[in-house]
């Protein structure tokens, strides 16, 4: 076994673990693995081990990788800040888009679309601990952003997204991961959106992110190492 195969067996096994001790059915979370930086060679001993759902933070490589993998089935997502610019080739080319939080990029990806393609879905990033580095908006933000993007035709709002600040505090993580859930719980309450999806959890806190509800967790470096980035 190699040992990206190794690696998505022991993560598939930690989902596992998380959701039994949350009291959760393991195909209630979906193992996004997140591939930038890293070659469409690693990506495919990925597809061997039997994954299919990858999520990429920078829009040439994807579509580079994305070219060199056309004789797999696979489902992209982009995760990464996404500026208004760049909006028509994630629009054609992409799945999922995770990282909305300005409903201009909404609009646009919206607007540009394919026609006959299946709507985008997409979820709005929400800056669940303050950071100012962090992209998202605010948790008090979020609804009506959420109704807004929620009206737009060729979009599918399906949930929210965060990175939580780094710690291994597990409470803490606990509290973040918290929040976001608990303003996904609001919006649908007050705004009746039916979302459906928490995209947290990275591979240092996923068991604290499942406990608190995640339906997507994004993890890249127990699945394929640390990244080595080109100065």
């Amino acid at each position: 076994m190699t040992s990206i195969a190794a690696n998505l067996q022991a993560v598939r096994a930690r989902i596992s673990a998380a959701c039994l001790a949350a009291g959760r059915a393991p195909d209630s979370v979906q193992l996004l693995a997140v591939s930038k930086t890293w070659p469409a060679a690693s990506l495919r001993r990925a597809v061997t081990a039997g994954q299919r759902a990858f999520g990429e933070n920078y829009v040439q490589e994807a579509l580079d990788k994305s070219a060199e993998l056309a004789d797999c089935d696979l489902e992209w997502h982009f995760i990464g800040p996404l500026q208004s610019n760049k909006t028509r080739p994630v629009a054609a080319h992409f799945a999922w888009v995770h990282s909305i939080d300005r409903l201009k990029v909404a609009q646009r990806l919206a607007a540009q679309r394919p026609a006959g393609m299946a709507p985008l879905q997409v979820c709005l990033q929400v800056n669940v601990s303050g950071e100012a580095s962090k992209g998202g908006c605010t948790p008090q933000e979020a609804r009506e952003l959420a109704v807004a993007i929620g009206a737009l035709p060729n979009l599918r709002l399906r949930g929210l997204m965060a990175i939580p600040e780094p710690t291994d505090d597990m409470q803490l993580q606990r509290r973040q991961f918290g929040l976001l859930r608990r303003t996904l719980e609001t919006i649908d309450r007050d705004a009746g959106l039916a979302l459906d999806t928490l995209s947290m959890g990275m591979s240092h806190d996923l068991e604290a992110a499942i406990m608190e509800g995640a339906t997507i967790v994004r993890i890249g470096t127990a699945i394929f190492g640390q990244r080595q980035y080109t100065p």
